[in-house]
């Protein structure tokens, strides 16, 4: 059963930073796309990035391009976002979620359990 173990989050003011960690077990991090999603109060769950960790590929929604780089660790089974330039509106939480193969667009089979972003001064 593979278990994603998150961390990371908490407050931070505009145009600040944070990293989040997704520890994953279970599994072979390389077997898995790995996608780092987010939900704000009252708004859907989007997603932020998806990694395709056979080969690197990573995608991100254009509302993060540039700020946020999403990475891996394939020793620790390990998982990163790094979120740079946070604005209030990027408040919520926070999650990871890994399926089998490479396409994060079939639907994730695994999540975390959440981690709360809140980008305030």
């Amino acid at each position: 059963q593979v278990r994603l173990e998150q961390s990371g989050g908490g407050l931070v003011q505009p145009g600040g930073s944070l990293r989040l960690s997704c520890a994953v077990s279970g599994g072979t991090l390389g077997y898995y796309a790995i996608g780092w999603f987010r939900q704000a109060p009252g708004k859907e769950r989007e997603r932020v990035s998806c990694a395709k960790m056979r080969d690197g590929t990573i995608d991100y929604a254009e509302s993060v391009k540039g700020r946020f780089t999403a990475s891996g660790d394939y020793a620790e089974n390990t998982v990163y976002l790094q979120m740079n330039s946070l604005k209030p509106e990027e408040s919520g939480v926070y999650y990871c979620a890994a399926v089998f193969g490479v396409d994060c667009d079939s639907g994730m089979d695994y999540w975390g359990k959440g981690t709360l972003v809140t980008v305030s001064s």
